[in-house]
Formats: C-alpha cells, sequence, structure tokens
C-alpha cells in the first residue's frame, strides 16, 4: 500500500463563523467551545476524558460527516431508533486524503444493541460479515469482537465510541492486536475510550478533552494511566481511603 494515502481523515475544522451562538448545545460543551481543528494520525486518534466531556459528541458528529449512520454500522447502515444525535456535524468541514477508503465502520457502544436488532431484521440478516451467527445470539464482548475482526475488512476508516464497554481486559488486548493487524492493512483508526489498555497502542495520538479544551498529551499523562497505575500499586491503601466513612 501507498502509505501517503493515509490518514483517510487528515482533519477537521470547526466552521466557528457559521455557529449563532456558543451558549447552545453542543458548541457550549467547553472542548467543542475551544475547537479549531484537529489533525488525525494515519494510524490510530484516541480521545480521552471525564464523562461529559465532549468525546462521544465529537465523535458522533466525525462519523455522521463522513457519511456513517448515528448509531453504528456502515454507509449502508441506514435506520434511526430516535433521533437524537447534535447539530454539530454540520459544523464540521472534514479534510480527507486524495484516496477514499475501501471501508467504512461506525462502532458505537451505546447503540449497538440497536445496530444488532436492524441485521437482524434483514431479509437475509447479514450475518456472514459477522462471524456466521446473529448478533443477538452472542455475548455483548463476543458480538463487539465478531464485529471487530469479520466485518473489518481492512483499508478502512474505522471510527469507534467507547469499543471497551463490552470487553474484558483479555478481549480489550484481543482488540489491540485485531486493531494493529487492520492498521497494517492500511487502516486508519479514530477511538473515543477510557481504557487504559487500548490507550497503550504504541504512536497513537491522544487528545485529551477538558475544561480548557482539547490538547493533545502522552500516553503516561493520562489521567487513565496514573489512575489506574496509582490504584493497582496500592489498591489497599487507595480502598481503606474510598470506604472511610
Amino acid at each position: 500500500m501507498n502509505f501517503e494515502e493515509k490518514p483517510y481523515l487528515r482533519e477537521i475544522e470547526l466552521k466557528r463563523d457559521e455557529i449563532d451562538s456558543f451558549d447552545q448545545f453542543p458548541f457550549c460543551v467547553p472542548a467543542i467551545k475551544e475547537l479549531d481543528f484537529l489533525e488525525f494520525h494515519p494510524d490510530v486518534t484516541f480521545f480521552v476524558g471525564e464523562n461529559g466531556a465532549g468525546k462521544s459528541t465529537l465523535i458522533e458528529a466525525i462519523a455522521v460527516a463522513m457519511g456513517l449512520n448515528a448509531e453504528g454500522g456502515n454507509k449502508n447502515t441506514g435506520f434511526a431508533t430516535e433521533r437524537t444525535h447534535s447539530e454539530l456535524d454540520g459544523f464540521i468541514k472534514t479534510i480527507k486524503s486524495f484516496k477514499k477508503p475501501k471501508d467504512y465502520y461506525f462502532l458505537r457502544a451505546e447503540s449497538f444493541y440497536n445496530v444488532a436488532t436492524y441485521m437482524d431484521q434483514l431479509v437475509p440478516p447479514p450475518i456472514q460479515g459477522y462471524g456466521g451467527k446473529s448478533l443477538h445470539k452472542q455475548s455483548h464482548g463476543e458480538s463487539f469482537m465478531a464485529t471487530i475482526t469479520n466485518k473489518l475488512r481492512g483499508h478502512g476508516l474505522y471510527i469507534m465510541d467507547e469499543p471497551e464497554a463490552a470487553l474484558s481486559p483479555a478481549r480489550q488486548m484481543a482488540a489491540i492486536s485485531a486493531i494493529h493487524q487492520l492498521v497494517e492493512d492500511g487502516s486508519q483508526f479514530i477511538i473515543a475510550t477510557h481504557s487504559p489498555i487500548l490507550l497503550a497502542y504504541p504512536r497513537a495520538k491522544i487528545y485529551q478533552f477538558s475544561e480548557s479544551g482539547i490538547y493533545e498529551t502522552s500516553y503516561e499523562d493520562t489521567e487513565h494511566y496514573e489512575i489506574t497505575r496509582d490504584f493497582l500499586n496500592r489498591h489497599e491503601q487507595m480502598m481503606k481511603i474510598l470506604m472511610e466513612e
């Protein structure tokens, strides 16, 4: 592969001059309010931050701006359980490579059940793309792994929102292996996550979402790494502190 083709999605810019007010959601979210542009790594870019920091709001907007369903799936996944996504996608400018990816997928933990239901309702259900078995007949974690290892075909742009939600630590490590194989096969990932295991993927670009905006950071400087490390190294003392009245 010509690796100059990647990243397929090079950058996004917020069309700030088209926004009427930064006092309304989603533009009032500090990370969005301070956003000018973000550049993506050719292989893996992570979004990290506290709940409510705007990671899912932005990653959803990126997926929709790239023509994907807000609830997940590929470009052929055409359903809407309920329109709940923000209008942010209409205010994002996407700057792409000269080469389009051959595959797309938005894996969203929050609404993956809806995607699985939609797949079962199709005639015939496209189970071969998910390992030959209905997603509803697999555990939550098995269905996630079936999607990552079977549905994602490579040379793709893959956007994920908290994929670790259904995965055990061992399965998260298996997911890293699968992601790396897809990267080696010419794929690009943009992932919002709380997982210190996934975040350890080498050479990834990590964006921290905070009250002061979005900034690039290193793995060891993320709260996810620091808090997990400190807890595991001092779990007995930490439990005593946490359980004090």
